[in-house]
């Protein structure tokens, strides 16, 4: 059975414990087993009768004609030619590829997935394919799309095997009706993308050096370090470069590098190798100052080290000194991590410090005001600080000092070495002194909020969580109560982060700050500056970033000393908080602004207990430094992210950088690339970790180099090049008014698209609109991106633009692909065995996605809706109560008894239930920083289906078109830009219903998937 929509059962019949579970006995991977995942289950729907459909689609007065789109089937995932013999620095890209069975055995990883036939699961991926529609269902604006196997054409030729053979696709037309209409199933889709690869992905890892395209950000992979760094560190928008600046510019891409330096590796992997080479250091190159790496090539007998940033032949040392075979290959290569590895950590000597390295040092710094504590705030934060401290068990019989026991050290979620310290405000600050000599936390009080100084000295205010256990754990469960009495509304923040940086400013660390209200008291008092009255304006830019010189002056000392913040900020009932005057000490010192723009206790305290713990225990690094090399020919031409930056060309400077954090690096020519060498990358990271040591984590990326651009276009990493853009048009927010940036993003993309249809198709009718093989989404995502709220059109307050504007700076791939698409899953349709592992193999079976569109919405259907950032669960007001008491509970049988402040799923003996929760569980597993609660968004009765719409991008809405309409745009503009007719203002507006009439005219009626090469 593919779903539950085939057989009805009195209620509550299904789902029961008297049935035979064979793995309810021995629960394993950390999900929850019920009922026998193959068994037949009850029906959520009535049986449906025959009904007709009506033929006329809502998109079909815009589309009626619209048969012409084509897309290039290329080979991306191919070899590149070995040009030259030893270009690759001995790594031998034609060895056989890695098998996947050592790292996809049953570890018990989330992140681990379904291991079944990807066209099979892509042919189930719509349950209701054959099912009628009933007429309630024209309520939504499309129809129901019919059956459609999409055989081989979302499962990409650069998700094969690098030395398998890779069938030439043939052209057809199956996207055209008998009626002439377009099948809106023919145009890319993002869900069967991303099921393919991570069905790929499942049985295969990415070996880096043998395949030159990497998997898409959204998916878990596992990849194997040949030389060349995972494109989990490291992701090049084009892995084959054009030789020359002219060459590319005829692609209309951009070259550049996304990097996430800390990126947490999955299960499988290896992890990055730490080495220590003295007092001397690192070898390194005289001239450019490059690290070793494994494309440095030793001549001489081993005597000379030929960097391969610069080519410049260094004198090796005789402490790294050894000899060469006869094929030039030192003798003890293979054990040399940093000859054989793409991204290596190294040990750095004393020169390389700028204080004296110590574990991080985390200062809590509390919100009491009267905001916090009555709507929750306050007692959400201190429990995430626990939880983030100790862990779940915390209780009140395990509070013994745990310090010495060698048992609990290896499951204390902080380093050795690391303090912390608490801090509160309101209209003064209070620092406690958690010293363990105590019986309990003192409080002192600095009511002088012109010039704070920190009362306590650092073995006061600063002390180890687990031998000070006890008393922390009782303040800061005392914290609710103790000021619950209080009447103070308006707390001074810039006194006390300046007092929390000055008390950090020998050592460096990291400041965790809570904030339930605008601060409008003493030093650094904010008001009210979106006033409503700039929204559609030119000037309206000035309400994303701040003028306040305070917290300018503030960022900069906070980067200086080693110092970075992240914030949880709350705005009940939706009130103004300046986001961008405040969150600017997070964007500058590497940090991250948590925003709850609706605070509402009982639906998101949970929430924010989980993010506060991810920010706590996700690793960490400070005092960093950031410098970026390219080979001769390239150079750098600018970055984008969160971060300070006196100068161009001067180095990064973080105060902390963490896992979740992406940089985006532009790269322009000097010169020409020689097309018989490879271009090179390299990132190197100065930081201090955690654990108080001082390292250089150097990422290498290696890219072929091409004579023109056909070749280039082979080889696009479209999640690179939609994060660099993304990266660039937050970046731009600040300088252009908001129009001018929606503008520049359809211009890039029509400049991408007319530029492969004039360097890579000409095969094609000239009326045709064709997309390259890697870029079939690229699209879609830029509509995201249009569509965000950073971006979008029409009203919405500042708070949540510049919000977004700074997440999008430094965003990963996978978090923002999920961002500007999210995943779709129908909880109504599950087949019995989604959600479960796979008895033979322990990965998780994880349900097809459905797309973006209304026309996806079945009636009487339960949807569970991520974007990375929220997770919604959205409910049809006709849907079953067999459904509803299976999910939520006994008694549960109309969406008004649900509790709309829910955030969780009861824990239920039901077969539904458990696979819901174990599905969460994956997704929470694969995503960003944002932790997954579900909010209830059910049909006429929640504000959050408005949500829930918004993030259906492929229709109308954000004051944007849909997906299709936009296709039909961006193709006229291609089809301008071809016949020389396109002006450069004319292709960011709206379209007229004249000319979106002719542009559909201009599009042929063939569908092709033919080969362009």
């Amino acid at each position: 059975m593919s779903g539950y929509g085939q057989h009805q059962y009195p209620p509550n019949q299904n789902y029961t414990n008297s049935q035979q579970n064979p793995y309810a006995q021995t629960p394993q991977n950390g999900y929850q087993y019920q009922g026998t995942p193959g068994q037949e289950q009850a029906g959520y729907f009535p049986p449906q009768g025959p009904t007709t459909m009506d033929d006329q689609s809502a998109m079909g007065g815009l589309t009626s004609q619209m048969g012409g789109m084509g897309f290039g089937g290329e080979t991306p995932g191919v070899n590149r030619p070995n040009k030259k013999k030893n270009r690759h620095a001995y790594h031998n890209i034609d060895q056989p590829a890695v098998s996947s069975q050592t790292f996809n055995q049953s570890t018990g990883n989330a992140a681990q997935y379904v291991n079944q036939d990807p066209l099979q699961q892509m042919r189930g991926s719509n349950s209701y394919a054959g099912q009628t529609l009933t007429p309630a269902m024209n309520q939504f604006p499309a129809q129901a799309s019919p059956a459609f196997s999409p055989g081989l054409q979302g499962f990409s030729p650069g998700f094969r095997n690098a030395n398998a053979p890779v069938p030439q696709s043939e052209p057809s037309g199956p996207g055209v009706s008998a009626q002439g209409r377009v099948d809106p199933e023919q145009i890319p889709s993002v869900p069967r993308a991303r099921d393919g690869a991570a069905q790929y992905y499942l049985d295969h890892v990415y070996p880096t050096m043998e395949q030159h395209l990497p998997p898409p950000g959204a998916i878990p992979f596992v990849a194997v370090d040949q030389g060349n760094s995972s494109p989990k560190f490291a992701r090049l928008t084009l892995n084959t470069i054009p030789s020359s600046s002219d060459a590319l510019s005829s692609t209309g891409l951009p070259l550049g590098l996304v990097l996430q330096p800390l990126a947490p590796l999955q299960a499988g992997e290896t992890p990055v190798p730490v080495l220590d080479f003295g007092e001397l250091g690192p070898p390194r190159c005289r001239r450019c100052r490059a690290y070793i790496n494994p494309f440095m090539t030793f001549r001489s007998g081993g005597n000379k080290l030929v960097c391969n940033m610069c080519t410049f032949p260094n004198d090796v040392s005789p402490e790294y000194f050894a000899p060469t075979d006869p094929s030039g290959i030192r003798v003890d290569r293979a054990q040399r991590p940093e000859l054989t590895t793409g991204t290596v950590e190294y040990l750095v000597p004393k020169e390389y410090w700028a204080k004296e390295p110590v574990g991080l040092r985390w200062l809590f710094v509390i919100d009491v005001t009267q905001d916090a504590v009555q709507k929750g705030f306050l007692a959400a934060f201190c429990a995430g600080i626990l939880s983030a401290l100790y862990g779940e068990d915390d209780d009140e019989n395990n509070l013994e000092d745990e310090g010495t026991n060698g048992e609990n050290e290896k499951k204390r979620p902080l380093p050795q070495g690391s303090k912390v310290g608490f801090v509160t405000f309101d209209k003064t600050m209070h620092y406690f002194n958690c010293n363990e000599r105590l019986d309990q936390a003192q409080m002192l009080v600095m009511s002088d909020v012109e010039e704070p100084f920190v009362p306590l000295g650092s073995d006061g205010l600063l002390v180890d969580p687990y031998k000070s256990k006890t008393i922390i754990t009782a303040l800061l469960r005392r914290l609710p109560d103790r000021f619950s009495q209080a009447r103070n509304p308006e707390p001074v923040l810039l006194p006390t982060i300046e007092s929390a940086v000055s008390a950090l400013s020998s050592t460096g660390g990291k400041i965790i700050c809570s904030l339930a209200s605008l601060p409008t008291m003493g030093p650094g008092r904010l008001f009210l500056r979106d006033k409503n009255d700039l929204h559609g304006m030119e000037t309206e830019k000035k309400l994303f970033q701040t003028e306040h010189p305070g917290f300018r002056k503030l960022a900069g000392k906070m980067v200086e000393g080693g110092v970075g913040i992240d914030f949880f900020i709350a705005a009940p009932a939706g009130k103004y908080m300046d986001i961008a005057t405040i969150g600017h000490l997070a964007a500058v010192s590497g940090g991250e602004t948590f925003f709850y723009p609706n605070y509402i206790a009982p639906r998101d305290s949970l929430r924010l207990e989980q993010e506060v713990k991810h920010t706590v225990i996700r690793e960490t690094g400070y005092q960093a430094l950031m410098k970026v090399r390219c080979s001769n020919g390239l150079q750098v031409s600018s970055y984008y992210g969160n971060f300070l930056q006196h100068s161009f060309g001067a180095d990064l400077e973080f105060g902390v950088i963490d896992a979740d954090k992406a940089v985006g690096v532009m790269f322009s020519y000097d010169g020409k690339l020689d097309p018989k060498l490879d271009a090179h990358f390299q990132c190197a990271l100065l930081y201090t970790t955690a654990s108080g040591e001082r390292r250089v984590r150097c990422t290498n990326t290696v890219a072929g180099v091409s004579e023109g651009a056909v070749e280039s276009m082979r080889f696009i990493d479209q999640d690179a090049v939609v994060n660099i853009i993304a990266k660039e048009a937050a970046t731009r927010m600040t300088e252009r008014p908001l129009k001018d940036v929606r503008n520049a993003l359809t211009e890039k993309t029509v400049d991408i698209l007319a530029g492969y249809r004039k360097t890579g198709s000409g095969s094609h009718p000239p009326g045709q609109l064709v997309l390259p093989e890697n870029l079939k989404e690229f699209s879609m995502y830029v509509l995201g991106l249009v569509k965000s709220r950073a971006f979008k059109a029409g009203h919405e307050p500042s708070d949540r633009r510049t919000h977004t504007m700074r997440q999008l700076k430094s965003m990963s791939p996978l978090e923002l692909s999920l961002l500007l698409y999210p995943r779709i899953l129908p909880l109504h349709s599950l087949p019995p065995e989604s959600g479960f592992p796979d008895p033979t193999t322990g990965h998780l079976i994880v349900p097809s996605a459905i797309r973006a569109s209304f026309s996806r919405i079945e009636e009487g259907g339960a949807y569970l809706v991520d974007d990375g950032q929220n997770c919604l669960l959205w409910l049809h007001a006709q849907v079953s109560p067999n459904l509803l008491e299976d999910l939520f509970g006994e008694g549960m049988t109309s969406l008004q008894a649900l509790d709309p402040m829910m955030s969780s799923l009861p824990v239920l003996d039901t077969h539904l239930n458990a696979q819901v929760r174990n599905i969460l569980a994956y997704w929470s597993s694969v995503r960003g920083s944002k932790a997954i609660t579900i909010q209830l968004a059910r049909q006429g009765l929640d504000g959050s289906e408005y949500e829930f719409a918004r993030l259906l991008l492929e229709d109308r809405n954000n004051e944007a078109q849909s997906y299709v309409d936009w296709l039909v745009n961006l193709h006229r503009h291609i089809q301008m830009e071809l016949t020389g007719q396109r002006k450069k203002e004319d292709s960011g507006g709206g379209m007229s219903s004249m000319g979106l009439e002719n542009a559909v005219a201009g599009v042929t009626s063939l569908w092709s998937g033919g080969s362009d090469s």
